[in-house]
């Protein structure tokens, strides 16, 4: 862990990554969510799949898969104008080789923010995304004392993540893991 994540821990408990985002996977995760090219969701569900398998076997008895999966949502106005949730294509293949149930609507984003991606700074990013998500009330019982996973594509400075695990902790999430394809490292 960073030095900052030290001073202020994360809503999260774990984060799962296949790989760095840096060149040329970049370009393939650019691909996907500006250039439509959904046909990677699938590759990546796949790689993502064996990579949380993979940490499962190898961790401490903590290490578990959720019981139940979820994707970071866009907000309105970015889901027409893209016309697809790239989390939510790389979450149900994702789903289907976990056997796990994917609750796409259990967060919903209330207000539209920055791209994260705009150069702002660490402390911009977490104004940016403060309340930006809210519980949806009718999936308040089934996120009570479950272990959620977050499907996302990029984790860069995880303020997203963050801001999405605070929400479910809020509505009483026992555990919360990131499965993203790409970590900035």
């Amino acid at each position: 862990m960073c030095g900052i994540c030290l001073k202020q821990p994360r809503a999260f408990d774990n984060t799962i990554a296949v790989i760095d985002y840096a060149a040329p996977i970049d370009q393939l995760v650019l691909a996907l969510k500006f250039g439509g090219r959904l046909a990677l969701a699938p590759l990546f569900a796949e790689m993502l799949a064996r990579a949380a398998q993979q940490q499962v076997m190898a961790g401490s008895g903590d290490t578990v898969l959720p019981e139940l999966l979820t994707a970071v949502p866009l907000s309105a106005s970015r889901l027409q104008q893209r016309g697809f949730n790239q989390a939510l294509e790389i979450a149900k293949p994702l789903a289907r080789i976990l056997k796990l149930p994917l609750q796409h609507d259990l967060l919903r984003r209330q207000r539209d923010t920055l791209p994260q991606s705009h150069g702002l700074d660490l402390l911009q990013r977490r104004r940016n995304l403060r309340r930006a998500f809210i519980v949806q009330p009718e999936a308040i019982k089934q996120i009570r004392g479950c272990h959620v996973g977050v499907v996302d594509d990029v984790m860069t400075t995880g303020e997203t993540l963050n801001e999405f695990a605070r929400t479910l902790r809020s509505a009483g999430a026992s555990r919360v893991t990131n499965l993203v394809f790409a970590r900035t490292p």
